[in-house]
C-alpha cells in the first residue's frame, strides 16, 4: 500500500516488478491517497505527501505482532520478513509452547520459554541452533 495511485501501481509492476518477480507481484497493490491508513499507522509524512516503507505483521485476532519502519531510501528483506511470519505462526500454532531464538529458521530447535528459561537462554541456545 502507498499512496500511490492503482495506476502508478500498475505501471510499476508491469514494467519493473514483472522484471524481478515472474508475472509481477502475486497480491493487489492498494493506493492509500491521502495517507488515511498512513497516518493510523504512523508512516505517513503529511508535509511531504509521501509514506514512509512500513511493514506491519498483523496477527488473525488483528494484534500488530512485529513491524519495522525504514525511509524510502532503504530497501526492505523479503527474507526476513518471510521468516518472522513462520516464526509467528509457529509460536501462534504451539499456543505459546514454543519460542523460536534469534534467527531462527523453520526446522531449528525452539525453545521452550517458562520460569526455568529466565537467566539460563544461554545454557539451552547455542548460535549453531539458527544457523546450517
Amino acid at each position: 500500500m502507498s499512496v500511490d495511485s492503482v495506476f502508478v501501481h500498475k505501471m510499476w509492476n508491469d514494467k519493473e516488478l514483472a522484471e524481478m518477480v515472474k508475472g509481477g507481484v502475486p497480491f493487489p497493490m492498494l493506493s492509500d491517497g491521502g495517507g488515511k491508513v498512513g497516518t493510523v499507522y504512523g508512516i505517513y509524512d503529511e508535509d511531504a505527501g509521501v509514506e514512509n516503507r512500513g511493514r506491519f505483521l498483523i496477527d488473525p485476532d488483528g494484534v500488530i505482532q512485529g513491524y519495522e519502519v525504514l525511509t524510502p531510501p532503504v530497501g526492505r528483506n523479503v527474507s526476513e520478513t518471510l521468516r518472522q511470519i513462520q516464526a509467528f505462526q509457529l509460536v501462534r500454532e504451539s499456543k505459546g509452547s514454543k519460542a523460536t531464538p534469534s534467527g531462527w529458521k523453520p526446522g531449528k530447535d525452539t525453545l521452550s520459554p517458562g520460569p526455568d528459561l529466565v537467566g539460563n537462554v544461554w545454557k539451552v541456545w547455542k548460535p549453531h541452533m539458527a544457523s546450517e
